[in-house]
């Protein structure tokens, strides 16, 4: 490679930090520049929906890395600034800024960003959506022991939104479209035991419940549901998904299909260009198809492997998926991927949590799932983790067996 040009990263989420910090720790005697569109430091997301809400003051953004950790690594951060075009022939880069930079490779970690209602939402309403700092500070602001919220969407972003607020005194319903919550990637048992968690909690959970528009009255909001439903609120929280942010992967001719399509070295269909986390759709031998993950240590880890890839390692990214939320004071964990046509098998803990193991048809075990207290969940989780990138098929029966060690399946 050619050290006189730079290696450029665009995105300073999870997978950009650590991709810039790999690129360094890799090897690369160059210039290294991470290019952030907020105007902070890199920060973890995952707190946003959680004690970013719930503390009563400001407690400031959780910091992935430190002006000293980046200078040590002469990194060079440009901070509230995008990268508007992408010129592929001749390896640059325009930033918003105006300035131009050339580069030897580019690691693109756009990320995501919050699906819009696609019902009509009157402009003096207030309706928030939660991705950045600033979004977690203005929605913690509101939240009071006199508030009512209402969280559209039933997804782990809402019901954690949903979580903190009633922590915090608020009164919340969540409204969710789908006939339960938690409709994608969550088995329906594993849902229905957060849901009745919330429902503990003092949640009003509403399900089957289509809005037709927010309208505005008197300094709040009123969503109105398809059915007549109407319900008041201080403050209306929207978690419906995100959208993989690929224009400019897309303005530069490479090829997007529900994310940035890369291979199974991340890398795009430009030899010179990775991609990794939120904003990249790559195929995984586990599953036999090509995926897209919305979770923390994903981003990280891709990040991490772009890099190395970038400086030529070859390591085809291959890790299997995990993803926690925290619900009040227990937890959901899932490895894995779950299927409709996978074949389920429960194992009940007691009062530790609940368990649901999934095999493929040639009895691999392809996916795992539990909900209740910390210490029992993640060890299980860790080591179903294990089992399923070992590609194991260990007997239902000793699975979904409580006084069996899943630690002696690994054998």
């Amino acid at each position: 490679m050619n050290d006189e040009r730079a290696l450029a990263v665009v995105g300073a989420g999870e997978a950009g930090t650590a991709a810039a910090v790999a690129l360094r720790e890799g090897g690369w005697r160059g210039l290294i520049v991470l290019i952030g569109n907020e105007s902070i430091l890199p920060y973890e997301r995952p707190p946003l929906s959680k004690a970013a809400l719930t503390e009563t003051t400001d407690p400031g953004p959780k910091l992935l890395v430190t002006p000293e950790r980046l200078a040590e690594l002469q990194i060079d951060y440009r901070e509230g600034r995008n990268v508007n075009s992408i010129d592929r022939g001749a390896r640059t880069i325009t930033l918003s800024d105006g300035a131009q930079l050339a580069y030897e490779g580019l690691v693109l970690t756009t990320g995501a960003r919050p699906r819009t209602l696609s019902v009509p939402v009157a402009a003096e309403s207030r309706v928030a959506t939660l991705r950045t700092y600033a979004d977690a500070s203005a929605i913690r602001r509101v939240i009071s022991r006199v508030c009512d919220v209402v969280v559209i969407g039933g997804g782990f972003i809402g019901l954690e939104a949903a979580a903190s607020a009633v922590s915090r005194g608020a009164s919340v319903t969540v409204v969710e479209a789908g006939p339960r919550l938690l409709m994608r990637g969550v088995p329906g048992p594993m849902a229905d035991l957060i849901s009745a968690k919330h429902v503990r909690s003092g949640v009003r959970v509403e399900t089957n419940a289509m809005v037709e528009h927010i309208d505005a009255t008197e300094g709040r909001s009123m969503v109105v549901l398809a059915d007549g439903r109407k319900y008041l609120a201080d403050l209306v929280v929207v978690g419906v998904g995100v959208v993989p942010n690929v224009e400019l992967a897309e303005e530069a001719g490479l090829a997007v299909q529900n994310g940035i399509v890369v291979d199974e070295m991340l890398a795009t269909s430009d030899p010179h260009i990775f991609a990794a986390g939120d904003c990249c759709v790559f195929p995984h031998r586990l599953y036999g198809e090509r995926i897209r993950l919305e979770a923390w240590r994903n981003a990280r880890q891709q990040g991490v492997a772009a890099a190395a890839n970038l400086l030529g390692a070859k390591r085809p990214y291959d890790d299997v998926p995990w993803f926690w939320s925290d619900q009040y004071d227990e937890t959901f964990q899932m490895a894995g991927l779950y299927r409709e046509k996978d074949i389920p098998i429960a194992k009940n803990l007691g009062a530790k949590g609940q368990f649901l193991f999934y095999l493929a048809p040639d009895g691999r075990l392809v996916s795992a799932c539990g909900f209740g207290s910390l210490g029992a969940i993640a060890k299980e989780i860790r080591l179903a983790e294990v089992m399923i990138g070992r590609r194991l098929a260990p007997k239902a029966e000793m699975l979904a067996n409580p006084s069996v060690n899943i630690k002696t399946l690994l054998v």
